[in-house]
C-alpha cells in the first residue's frame, strides 16, 4: 500500500472526527446511551508536560480541532510549549517535584480551565498509576492506559512475574520485595557477575548500574537507590544477569477499550550512552521475518496479560550471541522515539491515543498495519561529549534546525534565545528522517545532521555524525556497547599525528573563512549603523591607508577536541588579512603556509557565499559574546568549528566599589583544584576538610537533570578548601575542593 493511500485514509479519519463529535453530542442530548459519558469526544485537553513532547501533542490536538492547555513552571514561563497552547497555567517553581510532578496542582489547572482530558506525554507523571487513578476518579479522561496496567507494569519486579506467567521469556535475576543490601548481595552472587542493578520504577536509564564484581556492589546499590528516589520517588531495586553483547529492541503496541491489541513493528534502540538512547531506527536491521513476528506476538501477549489499552512499548533485550530475546520492561506511555514508527506505518500515534481515549476501536487490524521504508531518529542533546556526555546548560545563541518535509521531521520545544535549564532533560530536539530503505534514510540523516546548527551550548551533533558514518553502523551491526567498542574510531586520539594533521588543516581553512566573513560583517554593519551615509575613506572597502597596504592581523583560538581522555588543548591561529581592490581578501597564515584568496558575498544576517581555493560554498556564521570572548561558530559543507577571539578590557569591583582592570582570560584555579564537571545540585558530601583520600575515592555527589554524577579524588592526598555542602547549587567549572599531595 503506497504512502499516498495511507495519507488519504488518514485524511478521511480526520474529517470523520468532527462528524463523530456532533453525533455523540446529539446522542447524549437526546438521552441516547450509545456512548458512555466518560467516552464522549474530547474537546479540550491539558498537556501535563513540557518541551518537545508537549508541542508535538498540541499539533495533533489542534489539527483535530481540540483546544489545548499548557502547564509551566517559572523556568518555562516563556517556553515554546506555552506559546503553542490556547491557554497556559503556572504550576510552581522550577524543580519538577514542585511543578510537573505535582499531580494535585495539575488537576487544579485542569479544573480551572475546563479541560476534559489530560495527556501526560512521557516522563514526569506519564507512568504514575496514582495520577491516572486520580484522573479517573475525578471524571477526567487520562490519555493513556488504565491505572491497573500502569501499576502492574510500572513495578519492574511485578511485571516480570506477570510476564513469566504469560509465557514471555525473562532474563535470570531477582525481582522480589526484599531490599536489604546484604540479602541483595547474596542474590547477586547467585545470579553471577556481571549483573545490572535497575530501579523497579521509572525508565530512561536513571539509576541503572552495571556491577562487575562483589567489591563494587555496595556503592552501586546505594547510588542506584538515591538516583531512583530522586527521579521516581521510589528507591526499590531489582537485579538481573548482565548480557555482555545485547541489542535493545522494542515493540510498539496499541490496544483499545474493546479488547483489540496489535503491534506496529519494532524499533532498534541499541546505540546508547549512559544507558540512554541516542539513535533509534525502525524497523530493526538484520533480523528475520520470523524473529520479527515472534517479537510482535510476545509484545501483544504482554499487553493482553494486563488488560492494556492505548499506546505502550514492550522492550526486549536480545542476546546477540544466542539470538534469544528476553522481556526487559514495558513503558506504559508514548515513547520518545515514537516518530520513527509513525514514519514507517504512516499513522499519527497521538491521534490514535486520543481516539482510543474517546472509546473508538483501533482504526486498522494487525493484517492491515503497513510498513514502508526505513526511519531514523537522532536525539540532539545539550551535553559535553568529552566529559562523558554530561548534561550542559546555557543559552541557545544560535539555533537553526534543518527544513522539515514529508520525509524530515524536527521535534523540538525550544527557539533561538531559549535557555537549556539544569532542572530538566537537556534534549534540544529530535531529528527524524525517512527513506525508501535503510541506506537512503542513513544518507538523509547524515546530510540533515551536517546542516543542523546550534551554538551557545555544547551538543552531541558532531558525535552523532561520527556514529552515523561508522562502517559498522552503516551495515546495521549495532548493540548496546557500540560506543564503547568503537571508542577509538568515535573519539579521535590526539596522539595520532595523521588524525591531528587532518583536523588542523580543516580548522585552519575554516579559520581563514571566518576571518574573511567577520571582516565583511564588520564593514557591512558599519555601513548599516551609519544609516546609508557615505563613509569616509578610512572606512572604505578596501580601507584607504597612506604608504602601506590595508592589512590587519586576526588571532583565533580553537579547542582541539580530539582528546580521548576528555581534555582539550587550546590552539592559537594567527592570520594576516589583506584587503584587495576588487573586494576580495588575501589571507596569510602565521606559520608560513601559502596564502589563500577569499571572496565573500553576504547573503543574509549570518549567511555568506564564499569563494576560496577554486571552490564556491555556502557558509553560516554565528557570533556571540561570552566570558570576555567573541565566540564564533562556522558551518560549511559537513564542517562545523568553533573559535574564540579576545575582546576589550573587563573591569571588576572590589568590596568598596572600586573598579579594577582584569584580564579577559578565565581565571585559573590553584594546582590540585577539582572543579564541577557540570552545573548541578550537591546532594551529598562524603568527606570532610583535611580528610585523607585515595585516588579515585568518591568525595561528593552532584545531581543535574535527574542524573547523579560522583566526583572523585583525582589523586591521593588530603582534602583542602572544601567549598560546598549538601543542598548547594554549583555552576559548571566552579571550584569544589583541592587535593594537597
Amino acid at each position: 500500500m503506497s504512502m499516498m493511500v495511507w495519507a488519504l485514509r488518514r485524511n478521511v479519519r480526520r474529517k470523520s472526527y468532527s462528524m463523530l463529535v456532533r453525533y455523540i453530542s446529539s446522542s447524549a442530548s437526546s438521552g441516547g446511551d450509545t456512548i458512555k459519558p466518560r467516552e464522549r469526544c474530547i474537546e479540550k485537553v491539558l498537556v501535563a508536560n513540557r518541551g518537545e513532547i508537549a508541542c508535538r501533542i498540541m499539533r495533533t490536538a489542534k489539527r483535530l480541532g481540540i483546544q489545548t492547555v499548557a502547564v509551566y513552571s517559572d523556568a518555562d514561563r516563556d517556553s515554546l510549549h506555552v506559546k503553542s497552547a490556547d491557554e497556559a497555567v503556572r504550576i510552581g517553581p522550577p524543580p519538577a517535584r514542585l511543578s510537573y510532578l505535582s499531580g494535585a496542582t495539575i488537576m487544579e489547572a485542569a479544573a480551572r480551565t475546563g479541560a476534559q482530558a489530560i495527556h501526560p506525554g512521557y516522563g514526569f507523571l506519564s507512568e504514575s498509576s496514582d495520577f491516572a487513578q486520580l484522573c479517573e476518579d475525578s471524571g477526567l479522561t487520562f490519555i493513556g492506559p488504565p491505572a491497573s496496567a500502569i501499576r502492574d507494569m510500572g513495578d519492574k519486579s511485578a511485571s516480570k512475574r506477570i510476564m513469566g506467567a504469560a509465557g514471555v521469556p525473562l532474563v535470570p535475576g531477582y525481582h522480589g520485595h526484599e531490599q536489604d543490601i546484604d540479602y541483595m548481595k547474596s542474590e547477586a552472587e547467585k545470579i553471577g557477575y556481571p549483573i545490572i542493578i535497575k530501579p523497579t520504577h521509572g525508565g530512561g536509564g536513571k539509576g541503572m548500574r552495571i556491577v562487575q564484581s562483589e567489591k563494587d556492589f555496595a556503592d552501586s546499590f546505594l547510588g542506584a537507590q538515591r538516583e531512583a528516589a530522586a527521579s521516581f520517588g521510589v528507591n526499590t531495586i531489582l537485579l538481573e544477569k548482565y548480557i555482555t553483547r545485547p541489542r535493545h529492541i522494542e515493540v510498539q503496541i496499541f490496544g483499545d477499550k474493546h479488547g483489540n491489541v496489535l503491534h506496529l513493528y519494532e524499533r532498534d534502540c541499541s546505540v546508547q550512552r549512559r544507558h540512554q538512547k541516542i539513535i533509534e531506527e525502525a524497523p530493526a536491521p538484520n533480523i528475520s521475518e520470523k524473529f520479527r513476528a515472534n517479537l510482535g506476538q510476545a509484545a501483544v501477549s504482554a499487553a493482553r496479560a494486563v488488560g492494556y489499552y492505548n499506546a505502550g512499548t514492550v522492550e526486549f533485550i536480545v542476546d546477540t550471541e544466542s539470538d534469544q530475546f528476553y522481556f526487559m520492561e514495558m513503558n506504559t506511555r508514548l515513547q520518545v522515539e515514537h516518530p520513527v514508527t509513525e514514519m514507517i506505518v504512516g499513522q499519527d500515534l497521538v491521534e490514535w491515543q486520543i481516539r482510543v481515549a474517546n472509546g473508538e476501536p483501533l482504526p486498522i487490524s494487525q493484517s492491515e498495519v503497513p510498513m514502508s521504508g526505513h526511519a531514523f531518529e537522532a536525539r540532539i542533546y545539550a551535553e559535553n561529549v568529552l566529559k562523558g556526555f554530561l548534561p550542559a546548560t546555557g543559552v541557545l545563541n544560535h539555533y537553526r534546525p534543518v527544513a522539515v518535509s514529508s520525509s524530515v521531521r524536527v521535534e523540538t520545544g525550544v527557539e533561538q534565545g531559549d535557555t537549556v535549564s539544569m532542572h530538566y532533560d537537556p534534549m534540544i530536539a529530535k531529528l527524524v528522517v525517512w527513506g525508501g530503505n535503510r541506506g537512503e534514510a542513513l544518507v538523509k540523516l547524515k546530510d540533515c545532521l551536517s546542516n543542523f546548527q546550534v551554538a551557545g551550548v555544547p551538543t552531541n551533533i558532531n558525535f552523532i555524525q561520527k556514529l552515523a558514518s561508522h562502517k559498522e553502523f552503516a551495515v546495521g551491526n549495532v548493540e548496546t556497547h557500540f560506543i564503547e567498542h568503537h571508542k577509538s574510531d568515535l573519539f579521535a586520539d590526539e596522539s595520532n599525528p595523521v588524525a591531528v594533521e587532518v583536523a588542523y588543516k580543516a580548522v585552519k581553512h575554516s579559520a581563514a573563512l571566518v576571518a574573511a566573513c567577520v571582516s565583511t560583517i564588520e564593514h557591512s554593519d558599519w555601513n548599516e549603523s551609519n544609516h546609508g551615509k557615505l563613509p569616509s575613506i578610512w572606512y572604505s572597502h578596501p580601507p584607504f591607508r597612506v604608504h602601506h597596504e590595508a592589512k590587519q592581523t586576526i588571532e583565533l583560538e580553537w579547542n582541539n577536541e580530539c582528546s580521548s581522555n576528555g581534555s582539550s588543548s587550546s590552539n592559537l591561529i594567527s592570520l594576516g588579512l589583506m584587503y584587495q581592490p576588487d573586494g576580495s581578501y588575501i589571507i596569510q597564515e602565521g606559520d608560513g603556509s601559502p596564502s589563500l584568496k577569499v571572496r565573500v558575498t553576504r547573503a543574509g544576517k549570518c549567511d555568506f557565499r564564499v569563494e576560496a581555493a577554486g571552490l564556491s560554498m555556502n557558509v553560516t556564521l554565528a557570533v556571540y559574546l561570552k566570558d570576555g570572548y567573541k565566540h564564533i561558530h562556522i558551518w560549511h559543507g559537513s564542517e562545523h568549528h568553533q573559535f574564540k577571539q579576545k575582546v576589550g578590557i573587563e573591569f571588576s569591583e572590589d568590596e568598596e566599589g572600586v573598579q579594577h582592570r582584569t584580564s579577559s582570560e578565565t581565571s585559573s584555579h590553584p594546582p590540585g583544584t577539582v572543579v564541577a564537571p557540570m552545573a548541578g545540585l550537591v546532594v551529598k558530601v562524603l568527606v570532610e576538610n583535611e580528610a585523607k583520600v585515595d585516588q579515585g575515592q568518591p568525595v561528593l555527589v552532584l545531581e543535574a537533570m535527574k542524573m547523579e554524577h560522583v566526583v572523585k579524588a583525582p589523586s591521593s592526598g588530603s582534602i583542602q578548601e572544601l567549598k560546598v555542602k549538601a543542598g548547594q547549587q554549583v555552576s559548571d567549572g566552579s571550584a569544589l575542593f583541592r587535593i594537597k599531595g
